[in-house]
């Protein structure tokens, strides 16, 4: 099974169909040519956040610490946690291991080792479901076993130049003195080099993402097409998603951008100052009505649509307007805030905005050392 249909590329892969090849990226027609008994899913992102979120809720009845790396990753300190909860640090792990797939019915691996470094090999040394401790006497027996492109951190770049110097695995990169990692090597890998000798370097960041200078939303879909109202429909719909997400940070956009690309991989984009910031779809989308029909051409079969706020600033910080837009934004800003609640307690798209449902799909459906990390 794949996910990505709606997007056109493969951007998730069961373990089944890791075994046939299939990786991240791979065309989704290519998979359809070579593995027709492979399933393909869309993706279903909001569905990711939602049970991404429980999870790490999960994390931190044991932890206090806990930095939310990717959708589906996190690093929690747990040092000193075995005293007071009574349990050593592989139980707490089992524990969480345990929650997680009664509570969610997902299965996770974990890995506990005294660096966040380490932690990474430890969590990718046994898939699926694993569980797997490095302890800083052990460290070396799994780094030897390690190559050196598999390091979190170590690129491709860094790692063919590691190569062509006899470093091939993680414990031929532990075992350079720090003179030579400091002569031939920039901090952040000084870095890592500490963490796999099992003195940690890297803290775990528990503070949320709270400042972004942009957002951006968009999505490939099939089959391709030419089709005006349609196309509105997915700007107005990444709009309202992209608005969504600003309103949530308590920020506006100063400009907006919205583009398509076509069949064959061009793309056609337009960018433009808004008279007033605001985070309501309405002050917007009808923008994004006019600069289609700049952007779009008869018989140009296009295939994904996207939409970016740019400038972002705090909410309380812009001024309004000489003509009452930001008055009027601010109206339609309130009505939104009152929808976001809804959508909190009965689910995504409860209401939406009347263009973002004119593609004719039923908007309902949608509906649905001496710390330790692991």
């Amino acid at each position: 099974m794949v996910t990505g249909q709606d997007r056109g590329i493969v951007t998730a892969v069961s373990y089944s169909a890791k075994a046939l090849g299939i990786t991240r990226g791979l065309p989704i027609f290519r998979v359809k040519r070579d593995y027709p008994n492979v399933i393909i899913l869309p993706g279903d992102y909001p569905s990711y956040v939602h049970y991404s979120g429980l999870m790490f809720d999960i994390v931190r009845r044991y932890a206090d610490d806990v930095e939310e790396y990717s959708i589906d990753e996190c690093f929690a300190d747990i040092t000193g946690l075995d005293k007071p909860l009574k349990m050593t640090y592989r139980e707490i792990a089992e524990r969480i291991k345990k929650e997680i797939n009664e509570e969610l019915d997902l299965s996770i691996s974990v890995g506990v080792a005294p660096t966040k470094s380490l932690a990474k090999v430890a969590s990718k040394w046994v898939k699926p479901n694993g569980l797997t401790v490095i302890e800083k006497e052990t460290a070396h027996n799994f780094l030897e076993r390690t190559p050196i492109e598999k390091i979190w951190g170590i690129g491709n770049q860094t790692s063919i130049f590691l190569k062509k110097r006899g470093i091939k695995t993680a414990v031929d990169f532990a075992c350079k003195k720090r003179e030579w990692v400091e002569e031939n090597l920039s901090k952040p890998y000084k870095a890592i080099w500490y963490e796999l000798n099992a003195i940690p370097i890297m803290e775990v960041d528990p503070l949320p993402k709270l400042l972004y200078s942009s957002i951006q939303k968009t999505q490939t879909f099939r089959p391709p097409s030419n089709d005006k109202i349609f196309l509105l429909s997915q700007l107005s719909g990444h709009i309202e998603d992209a608005c969504a997400k600003a309103r949530r940070y308590d920020l506006v956009p100063k400009s907006i951008s919205f583009f398509l690309k076509t069949q064959d991989f061009r793309y056609v984009s337009r960018s433009l100052h808004l008279a007033c910031a605001t985070n309501a779809p309405e002050a917007i989308i009808p923008l994004a009505h006019i600069e289609l029909e700049k952007m779009h051409v008869k018989d140009v079969l296009y295939r994904t649509a996207g939409v970016g706020l740019h400038g972002l600033v705090p909410g309380k910080a812009y001024q309004g307007d000489l003509f009452g837009g930001t008055a009027k934004a601010g109206k339609f800003e309130e009505i939104h805030k009152r929808m976001d609640v809804l959508e909190k307690k009965w689910g995504r798209k409860m209401v939406w905005v009347g263009s973002s449902g004119s593609d004719g799909n039923d908007k309902m459906s949608e509906m649905k050392g001496d710390k330790l990390f692991l």
